[in-house]
């Protein structure tokens, strides 16, 4: 019975294997942009969703009020979720002119929804007077030429939909290092997704498309009673009517942070929030991927326990070729991502962090399908 699932996993690694190298060959054939240069035309509304972010929101005003873009040419609409600290009263102190803070409590009835920065999204696109729409969260900064760069990109290519890049900073904290590379590794695989026309990923936290696409899909309609996917389930509705018009801005100028999950329970959190949509993608070339992936974490967690309950030298030795196999494809796959975003020097702990990776991987699979998670005091699922 061993001896099958052994096979069962080489298999199952074979797979993995190519998937890896897809994603590679994706991630290094897109051209990395360099440079700026003075696009004024276009006005852009940025959108951000807040809910208790008053240690972040004057971060991301002022970061986005230091652009080199003309003030002019875009406005900054802060939806406040329903806060319960400071958040909209730090806004209303900022007095410039572009700055629109909007209430999302004046926007709701006595029943409670499902989809509460859908919604703040939805208003805020209405109430926009921007061409190109890009959407950030409250927690994050970003370099003084992430507007200009983009506006720059969508005056040349005209795109309806950018996808652009995204980190987490980080510490000498063992959970802050690890949510680092491994999401360093899901933005590779996001840039190289769209770059082979698979649309699999994005992220709202940097993401920009027009207003006029998502007035013509119909924004959130059919996907507004999902807690989570205000990104990537509207990717999808886009890509069913433009698949050839979303492209991923690789640019350093554009990359934007964000602050890590401060704890393991915050960050399965997290990862059962994204996790939790997998199974709403109507792009179903998605669902083998996430089966294989997770199939094969899961072959490796099952390996795992039994070389510990068991002790069986063949047992140990089978996990370590997997694992040792798993890191090193997993290595030459993100080394091209790590240098991009500057972080080649975490790589020596990928390594260590592999237990981990395979532990929370089953985990926040298997809860993001049958469990629910909280989200800054809500529980969702």
């Amino acid at each position: 019975m061993l001896s099958i699932f052994y096979a069962l996993c080489g298999l199952l690694f074979i797979g993995y294997f190519c998937l890896l190298i897809f994603y590679r060959n994706g991630w290094v054939s897109i051209q990395q942009k360099k440079g700026v240069e003075n696009h004024q035309n276009t006005f852009v509304s940025i959108i951000v969703p807040a809910r208790n972010e008053e240690d972040n929101i004057s971060n991301l005003i002022h970061s986005i009020q230091n652009q080199t873009y003309p003030k002019s040419c875009f406005e900054l609409i802060i939806i406040d979720d329903c806060s319960t600290d400071r958040t909209a009263e730090i806004v209303k102190k900022h007095s410039d002119s572009n700055i629109k803070l909007i209430a999302l409590s004046d926007y709701l009835d006595e029943k409670n929804i499902n989809a509460y920065k859908k919604k703040a999204i939805e208003i805020g696109i209405k109430a926009s007077s921007g061409t190109l729409i890009i959407t950030t969260d409250a927690d994050c900064t970003m370099g003084k030429n992430w507007l200009q760069e983009i506006v720059h990109c969508f005056e040349t290519n005209q795109p309806k939909m950018m996808v652009m890049p995204v980190q987490i900073n980080y510490s000498n904290r063992f959970i802050e290092m690890f949510q680092s590379l491994d999401f360093m590794c899901l933005q590779g695989i996001t840039g190289a997704s769209v770059q082979k026309k698979f649309h699999g990923m994005c992220n709202g936290a940097n993401l920009a498309y027009t207003k006029a696409v998502f007035e013509e899909v119909g924004g959130f309609s059919g996907i507004d009673h999902i807690a989570s996917g205000d990104d990537l389930l509207l990717m999808h509705k886009i890509a069913k009517k433009y698949a050839n018009e979303i492209m991923y801005l690789k640019s350093v100028e554009v990359i934007v942070k964000t602050i890590p999950a401060n704890t393991v329970k915050a960050f399965f959190n997290q990862r059962i929030r994204w996790a939790s949509k997998a199974e709403k993608y109507e792009d179903k070339r998605m669902l083998p991927v996430l089966m294989l992936v997770y199939f094969f974490n899961l072959g490796l967690f099952i390996m795992m326990v039994l070389a510990l309950m068991k002790h069986t030298q063949t047992t140990i030795n089978f996990f370590l070729i997997f694992i040792t196999l798993k890191t090193g494809i997993e290595l030459i796959f993100l080394y091209p991502v790590a240098k991009f975003f500057g972080k080649r020097k975490l790589l020596w702990l990928f390594p260590i962090f592999q237990p981990f990776h395979i532990v929370y991987t089953v985990m926040a699979g298997f809860l993001g399908k049958f469990g629910t998670y909280n989200w800054k005091g809500r529980t969702v699922k």
